[in-house]
């Protein structure tokens, strides 16, 4: 048998399928050149695709047809040389509705195999958003801003093409740069697209992430029930009613705090989630009223204490609060935890105040798409910035020897 090679790249579901769909059609075309068999394929499998919820797809290549066919013999790959990521709150975990459970972004990844991400944060920032492994693998940052070119919106933004330059210096035996921009100058026409892929071949640079880094947290496990366990019937366990919150300073009850599913955490869909100023609330009940997936907890007080665990980023609570910078959109990144805002105002206003400015004032903007005609013509002069800013401030790569996976 010979080589076979795996890559996947992790996307947000709609927002970015058009990105992801021209990166593994991309890799498996430069393949070809080389004389490399491959294939690509969507790994989503429940229909239809949904707004924002992580999904994937996957280039698979292999040195001859023998050993290709071994490879989609698979539902999908067990173990991968690159994950890419085209948006870096993705390093939290994702989880899709076509599966159970918060899964780490480097799960599938092999001992010394890559993470190519877009993300204009510095590696100790993503490398702490990742859970930890248990083998050492190397991560590479193409300098961009997360690109959201899907269905709905296509931002043709050099994004996918830059990825695909990556490719050949992380892992040169799968196809080379001179293959990928045959690949690309005969899809585009466009000799500016091969000459970002060679730009970003010579920026990339790789450190190493060691098993004792990124987030402790172990990731959400769960047990199949064994056959003698299993109810009679075809019966689904509902969801129980919801009670009172408890204030944690004053041990006073009221509100009303929905329960929710035990399972399924909505928030790996959020790029964004809501800060609140719980000082300028007067209450109105609007964010409560139109928040489509029922997350805010009424506390006793009447306020309204936005649920991390059930919050999706959609910013419609921003949209519909009619005071001014009282509920805030917050890229997802500045956060390490899905604890309650409401708890921590209620300890000490003065630092929650201080945390809450902190937080806005240097939030990037960020959005799904574009919220307003010429956003798109505003960006173009930034990522030209990050892409020569790639060039000035190369990560230094640790001197640790790293395996790479056979």
């Amino acid at each position: 048998m010979g080589r076979l090679f795996a890559v996947e790249i992790v996307y947000r579901g709609i927002f970015q399928k058009t990105l992801a769909k021209n990166i593994s059609r991309a890799i498996v075309l430069a393949a070809h050149e080389e004389g490399k068999p491959g294939i690509s394929f969507g790994r989503y499998g429940d229909s239809p695709e949904r707004n924002g919820i992580p999904a994937k797809s996957f280039a698979i290549v292999a040195t001859d047809d023998q050993t290709l066919e071994e490879g989609m013999a698979k539902y999908e790959p067990k173990e991968v040389d690159i994950t890419i990521v085209v948006d870096d709150t993705l390093f939290k975990g994702v989880e899709s509705w076509a599966w159970y459970g918060l899964q780490p972004i480097n799960r599938l990844l092999k001992p010394g195999g890559t993470l190519i991400v877009t993300s204009r944060e510095e590696p100790e920032t993503l490398i702490g958003m990742s859970h930890r492994k248990e083998v050492p693998y190397q991560l590479a940052i193409v300098k961009a801003i997360p690109s959201f070119s899907g269905l709905w919106v296509y931002k043709d933004d050099h994004t996918d093409v830059r990825i695909l330059g990556a490719i050949p210096k992380v892992l040169p035996e799968l196809f080379s740069l001179e293959s990928v921009q045959k690949v690309i100058l005969a899809d585009t026409k466009n000799s500016l697209k091969a000459t970002s892929a060679a730009r970003s071949h010579e920026r990339t640079t790789t450190v190493t992430v060691r098993p004792g880094q990124g987030n402790p947290e172990e990731p959400f496990r769960f047990e199949f029930p064994k056959w003698h366990e299993m109810r009679e019937g075809i019966t689904i366990p509902s969801i129980p009613a919801g009670h009172a919150m408890r204030d944690p300073q004053n041990q006073q009850s009221g509100g009303y705090q929905p329960a929710r599913n035990p399972t399924f955490k909505k928030y790996t869909t959020r790029t964004m989630r809501p800060v609140v100023n719980f000082d300028t609330c007067i209450k109105c009940t609007l964010c409560w009223l139109q928040c489509p997936d029922s997350c805010f907890d009424v506390t006793p007080e009447g306020l309204y204490d936005a649920n991390m665990e059930a919050c999706c980023g959609c910013g419609v609570c921003e949209a519909v609060c009619p005071v001014k910078d009282c509920v805030t959109m917050v890229n997802e990144v500045a956060f390490q935890d899905n604890a309650s805002q409401w708890e921590m105002w209620r300890k000490d206003k003065a630092v929650y105040q201080g945390w809450l400015k902190g937080k806005i004032e240097s939030r990037p903007e960020r959005s799904h798409g574009f919220r307003y005609r010429g956003q798109y013509q505003e960006q173009v002069a930034e990522m030209a910035e990050l892409g020569v800013e790639g060039s000035s401030k190369k990560a230094k790569e640790e001197p640790a020897r790293v395996t790479r996976g056979a």
